[in-house]
């Protein structure tokens, strides 16, 4: 009630899915909301379920931040390995916090060789173009490269943008 920006995360760090939470969370932001009507409440989570996060937005949700290592369905299903539901659902997540006038950023797992693939760039405007969406949280991936693109059946890239001219034209793009 007397912060100056007072902040409440779910699902920090790897204790699994919030969303699978759905009573839980929603009973809690609502008392969180009887006690503070200001403030940011935030959800991280892979998006799984966006008709929860939709009724998350009308109890006093304020912002998310969805995880994704890929905007190409496939290779976010083969890291993921998700067991009903897709990245697809992530998405809609996302859109159904902007269309309840929310915050929505994503938290991009980056690989060099992978995330600045010209498809993977595209796949990324389209997202955005399609979400409005706020930020992007760039998080290193630490894993080892040759292993993660054969386990997603990829070659090493022979053209890639970089990761620093793939931000400096997502500037461009989207200057907000």
């Amino acid at each position: 009630r007397k912060a100056r920006d007072p902040l409440v995360s779910f699902g920090q760090g790897c204790e699994g899915e919030p969303l699978l939470q759905d009573e839980l969370l929603a009973e809690s932001i609502n008392l969180i909301r009887q006690k503070s009507p200001k403030g940011t409440i935030n959800l991280n989570t892979n998006g799984s379920r966006p008709e929860v996060v939709a009724r998350l937005m009308r109890e006093g949700l304020s912002s998310i931040r969805v995880s994704v290592n890929s905007l190409i369905p496939e290779r976010h299903q083969a890291y993921y390995q998700p067991r009903g539901w897709s990245l697809e659902d992530a998405i809609k997540s996302i859109e159904e916090v902007k269309r309840a006038g929310g915050h929505a950023s994503i938290n991009l797992l980056t690989l060099p060789g992978l995330t600045d693939r010209l498809e993977e760039a595209e796949a990324l405007y389209a997202l955005i173009g399609r979400t409005d969406l706020d930020l992007i949280q760039w998080r290193n991936m630490n894993i080892d490269p040759e292993v993660y693109l054969a386990e997603l059946g990829l070659d090493p890239p022979e053209e890639r943008m970089g990761v620093e001219e793939l931000i400096v034209e997502l500037k461009r793009r989207f200057p907000r």
